[in-house]
């Protein structure tokens, strides 16, 4: 399984996935095909084979969960900390820039002037989506921005503009001679 954010299982989601392998391990003993497993635990046939040859080396306990890849280094009374200091911003941690917003080597420096606690940008970056938090991109508005004429120009000016939907009608490849109705 990839995951797209990068961040890795949280320990709920590690359960979940050993309960599937274990549900696997049953239909490996039955003789069920891969093919079938993997539609019924809604997974990759690649997972269920890789499942099947650790199954079939080790037996059940080769699909057991060997757990988290690395111990984190805070405690869950230090993320709450860390979380509620994120939470007031940048500003309040003497970053007072125009940027406004978190990056990963704030963060890292935060964590290492709260806790005495090294990380790696990439250790911050994973600490962060482990706990839910994901990339923000500021908001940045112009002063001059007046909303109610946006929504007027939305209502009015935009159905003018915007071209209708094509419909199911036949159409003609050629540029120059229209579809025959």
């Amino acid at each position: 399984m990839r995951y797209a954010q990068g961040g890795g299982l949280t320990p709920q989601e590690q359960q979940r996935r050993e309960r599937l392998r274990m549900q696997a391990a049953e239909h490996f003993a039955r003789g069920t095909k891969t093919g079938v497993i993997a539609r019924e635990l809604r997974v990759s046939e690649r997972s269920v084979r890789r499942w099947r040859r650790a199954w079939e080396q080790g037996g059940v306990d080769a699909l057991r969960s060997r757990g988290p890849v690395s111990a984190e280094r805070l405690s869950p009374g230090q993320w709450e900390r860390l979380e509620r200091e994120l939470e007031r911003g940048p500003l309040a941690h003497g970053w007072g820039d125009e940027f406004q917003g978190w990056t990963l080597a704030r963060v890292k420096l935060l964590i290492g002037r709260m806790f005495h606690t090294g990380y790696t940008v990439q250790g911050v970056w994973r600490l962060l989506r482990r706990h839910g938090w994901s990339v923000q991109v500021p908001v940045r508005r112009a002063l001059e921005r007046d909303d109610e004429a946006i929504e007027v120009w939305k209502r009015e000016v935009w159905p003018r503009v915007k071209r209708p939907r094509r419909t199911w009608a036949p159409t003609s490849v050629s540029r120059t001679r229209r579809g025959r109705s």
